[in-house]
């Protein structure tokens, strides 16, 4: 029996090892692309409102094909639907920089989009088994490792840019590289299956009053932080006159503040509760996107870049810690909640695209840094039922988080 325990606790062990892998994996593509916007803007010939048109296909086939994953998952079962949707995401890498014009960049990201929102919604489910067969939380480094995998991709990223490489190239050698890492490690996750008797999971719900108040907290970080990933380079290249590689470094500068801060965001959290992280996580935030917006040169735009980063980081994984504590139906709030932030995340790029486009991206920068704001304000909504730390509800807390906004 004590081999037995040792052998299950040493399986589950790896499969967490496993799903986290997955997780940066999937962040590396997100952060593969962030860098190269500016190539793939120049390369299709684009505007910043073209840019930001086709920035909102993303979200358009990610909300179509989003619902599709349970059902793969239902009938391939969890495992073999990981290693499907995951190839398929990281294979669409190659799509964005062979775009030859703005309507062939809008189908690209569409694809883009799909497979993104698909091997998600795929991932995070079995993380979640995975933290629930552990019994304690693992969901905010599962996260965190997502944000270092967006690092990790971003750096190359830099890399690239600043030695003037073809995107094209840089992501062909990318989708191939992180096809075979996906391939290896979705090997070590959970081999989830239904029952033959069980009906398909509901692919809509109606969420309550509750988790849309959270959910506005959700969409203020979420919305920061897609629109830094997406335009911060393209920030520092057109108002700041910044070098290819320099102005790629500031997304990297932006995903390694957001990587730090979520893998030791958990003992923060345990310390000071939920409604003051997120306050003075609102606070640094906003001061960052004071920098961006004021900035003289390019040093302080990224340093602002990298405040906001750490100001919202915790903000997603909270919010889902309040939904679940929020009313009688758990699931039904964090599903709410997912929603609202992973659409805050996707139409970010899209909005502050149309936004810099009608007026400029300064002015874009300011919306946001508005919203940052928001969190200092909002931040008392997440002390709902009296808990405040993000282990109140350890394993369904962060079930649908948005994995391309981390």
């Amino acid at each position: 029996m004590a081999a037995e325990t040792v052998t299950s606790t040493e399986r589950l062990r790896r499969a967490r090892f496993a799903v986290a892998a997955v997780f940066c994996v999937h962040g590396s593509v997100t952060g593969s692309f962030a860098t190269r916007i500016p190539w793939i803007q120049e390369h299709a010939g684009v505007s910043a409102g073209q840019l930001g048109l086709a920035l909102a296909f993303p979200a358009l086939g990610a909300s179509l094909a989003m619902p599709l994953a349970g059902a793969v998952s239902h009938r391939f079962g969890a495992r073999t639907a990981l290693r499907g949707l995951l190839t398929l995401w990281t294979l669409a890498l190659i799509l964005p920089s062979l775009a030859p014009n703005v309507w062939g960049l809008c189908g690209a990201l569409f694809v883009y989009g799909a497979t993104a929102g698909m091997s998600d919604v795929a991932m995070n489910a079995l993380g979640v088994e995975t933290e629930t067969r552990l019994g304690k939380s693992i969901m905010s480094s599962l996260h965190g490792m997502w944000s270092v995998g967006a690092l990790l991709g971003s750096a190359a990223g830099t890399v690239a840019a600043h030695l003037g490489g073809d995107a094209r190239i840089h992501h062909l050698i990318a989708a191939l590289v992180l096809t075979a890492l996906g391939l290896v490690f979705c090997q070590g996750v959970l081999d989830v299956r239904s029952t033959p008797d069980e009906e398909p999971p509901p692919r809509f719900s109606l969420p309550p009053k509750s988790a849309l108040i959270i959910g506005a907290v959700g969409f203020c970080g979420v919305f920061a932080e897609g629109a830094s990933l997406d335009w911060s380079a393209v920030y520092l290249r057109d108002e700041l006159g910044s070098s290819a590689g320099l102005a790629a470094a500031s997304t990297t500068a932006f995903a390694l503040t957001m990587a730090v801060a979520r893998l030791v965001g958990d003992r923060v959290v345990d310390r000071f509760g939920a409604v003051r992280t997120v306050r003075v996580g609102g606070a640094v935030a906003t001061l960052g996107g004071l920098m961006v917006v004021l900035a003289p040169h390019a040093a302080v735009a990224m340093a602002g870049f990298g405040l906001i980063g750490l100001g919202i980081a915790v903000v997603v994984p909270l919010a889902f810690a309040a939904a679940g504590r929020s009313g009688p139906n758990p699931s039904q709030a964090i599903a709410g909640v997912a929603t609202i932030t992973y659409t805050s995340g996707l139409i970010a790029p899209s909005a502050i695209g149309g936004i810099a486009d009608a007026t400029s991206l300064v002015f874009s920068f300011g919306l946001v840094t508005l919203l940052a704001f928001g969190l200092v304000l909002g931040a008392g909504v997440l002390r709902t039922g009296g808990r405040e730390t993000a282990s109140a509800t350890p394993a369904a807390a962060p079930a649908k988080s948005s994995g391309p906004v981390g």
